[in-house]
């Protein structure tokens, strides 16, 4: 079986602080980039008729939808107005052509301190969008987010944890591996090696771990600026069978989102050869 080549996607989120949707395409076509992954907000900006249109007209890739979840909430009034939200971003990510709609499943709701019924209610919720997401042929790709925010966004913190769902949910459901989130598990190259047997690797999301990393969301760093092994963490995940497109998603107010898109993609696709790639 044949190697696919190396394929470079940029997270829409990458550029969020100087471009919208149609901005972004066209950067991405400028630097020959034809795989995105854009979010909710940037397509209803734009309007999903209209996101679809430039989506076709450019023959992209959408190597993921960002994001449904979010399950969590106080009462059962907002836990089902999540599901019903999450069942129109399956429609969204469908009309797209998404490859996989990303799950954040969300934290503790209000004052909880019951992180284990947060994680029950995370796995009612999937199972209450699993048959719509099936039917549209959709999957759903559980994204582990790093612990420090268990509470307020992600209460699924390790790749594992994100797999014993899908094990109990069954077809459809997998996970995003984003190495922000997941480069510190001593369990890791296991996790991965599982998720591997399972064929439940859906997506995989580089940027780099900066030291000191100053705001808990908003300072992601650009791949080769931080301490993540970026290339022996993809080695693991092509060991595993997944040699799918590699997902540059960076958050960062204080620096990146300052700079012309144009000078940040083309960061992004040097660093990516320089620091990401194992053949």
């Amino acid at each position: 079986m044949t190697t696919p080549p190396p394929v470079l996607s940029m997270n829409l989120a990458t550029t969020r602080g100087v471009w919208g949707f149609a901005e972004a395409v066209e950067g991405c076509l400028r630097a020959d980039i034809t795989a995105i992954s854009p979010w909710r907000d940037q397509v209803a900006a734009i309007g999903l008729a209209e996101a679809a249109r430039i989506v076709q007209a450019n023959g992209l890739r959408l190597t993921g939808y960002c994001r449904g979840g979010m399950f969590p909430a106080a009462d059962a009034a907002g836990r089902q107005a999540a599901i019903e939200d999450n069942l129109r971003a399956i429609d969204e990510a469908a009309a797209l052509g998404a490859d996989c709609l990303v799950l954040v499943v969300g934290g503790l709701p209000g004052e909880s301190r019951d992180i284990a019924e947060a994680r029950r209610m995370v796995a009612d919720g999937i199972a209450a969008m699993l048959p719509h997401a099936r039917a549209c042929n959709m999957p759903l790709a559980i994204e582990p987010l790093h612990p420090m925010y268990a509470a307020d966004r992600a209460c699924v913190n390790t790749i594992d944890q994100a797999l014993d769902l899908c094990v109990a949910l069954g077809d459809g459901v997998g996970v995003a591996i984003d190495v922000y989130h997941v480069w510190w598990d001593p369990g890791l190259a296991a996790a991965i090696d599982r998720a591997g047997r399972m064929g439940a690797i859906l997506a995989h999301h580089i940027c780099d771990w900066l030291v000191p990393t100053t705001d808990m969301l908003l300072d992601r760093g650009m791949m080769g600026d931080g301490v993540i092994d970026l290339r022996g963490i993809r080695a693991m995940i092509e060991a595993a069978g997944f040699h799918g497109p590699q997902e540059v998603e960076i958050f960062s107010a204080g620096n990146w989102w300052k700079r012309p898109g144009d000078d940040v993609v083309a960061t992004c696709k040097t660093r990516w050869q320089e620091h990401c790639l194992t053949g």
